[in-house]
């Protein structure tokens, strides 16, 4: 039998590959034999990333910025897998998000998504492949302080299942919906909001999970592993949660 979840002969393109989930995604699509398309705006990580692993290159790209983004994809001559996992946060219930911070979230967690999704599409087709949307539980629960960012991790989530619709046969989508992950993403938090607690609020986040701890952005990233290969192949238009059990409970 042949080893599952390769990616062998596979080009992938993940965007915010060179830190956090996006990282660890890289480094498992390289290790399961895919050539993988590391897209952030952090060029010098992205190219030492690259170096690192083998297999891979890195592209500076502002997936807000139509031009860049469609661009960079008409440059791109094959591609099979699409995983759309830049992202940033936002604290702040209704009365304390102000529009410019709202705005800028729609910014890049969503019309950045949209963006990318739109020019990569075509090469998804060609390909028959595959498209992993890094969604959130914000997506499926209310979280407190979080009315922004739970407003556009809920439209991932829609997004992803509308292109199901659109395109049942052509290629498949999927959306992965972690809870709290141990990335950079959660110490930059810390440190802005808590740096005279950060311990405290990391216990906090931990206990948030009833598993009782935080999730490991590898274990985000051999999800969207499977999600990319052969084996998820009655896969599509899933919200798949990894989240200790929080929406569980």
């Amino acid at each position: 039998m042949s080893t599952p979840f390769r990616l062998d002969g596979r080009t992938a393109l993940i965007t915010g590959g060179a830190s956090g989930i996006g990282e660890q995604t890289t480094r498992a699509f390289v290790n399961a034999g895919a050539e993988v398309i590391i897209l952030d705006i952090d060029l010098a990580r992205g190219e030492a990333l690259a170096a690192e692993v083998g297999h891979a290159r890195a592209v500076k790209c502002d997936i807000t910025n139509e031009e860049q983004v469609k661009a960079t994809f008409a440059a791109i001559e094959k591609l099979d897998v699409l995983v759309n996992n830049a992202g940033v946060g936002l604290v702040g219930g209704v009365l304390e998000t102000e529009l410019a911070d709202f705005q800028r979230i729609f910014r890049i967690n969503v019309d950045g998504l949209f963006l990318v999704t739109k020019y990569a599409v075509p090469l998804i087709i060609a390909s028959h492949g595959a498209i992993v949307n890094i969604g959130s539980v914000a997506g499926l629960i209310g979280v407190k302080k979080r009315y922004g960012y739970c407003a556009t991790k809920g439209a991932v989530v829609a997004m992803t299942r509308q292109l199901a619709v659109d395109f049942p046969t052509e290629f498949r989508v999927n959306c992965i919906c972690p809870g709290t992950v141990d990335t950079p993403f959660v110490e930059g938090y810390l440190e802005k909001y808590h740096s005279h607690e950060k311990e405290a609020v990391r216990a906090q986040l931990n206990a948030r999970q009833p598993i009782g701890r935080l999730g490991k952005p590898e274990e985000i990233a051999h999800m969207a592993l499977y999600l990319a290969s052969a084996e998820a192949g009655f896969v599509n238009g899933a919200v798949i949660s990894i989240d200790g059990g929080w929406t569980a409970a």
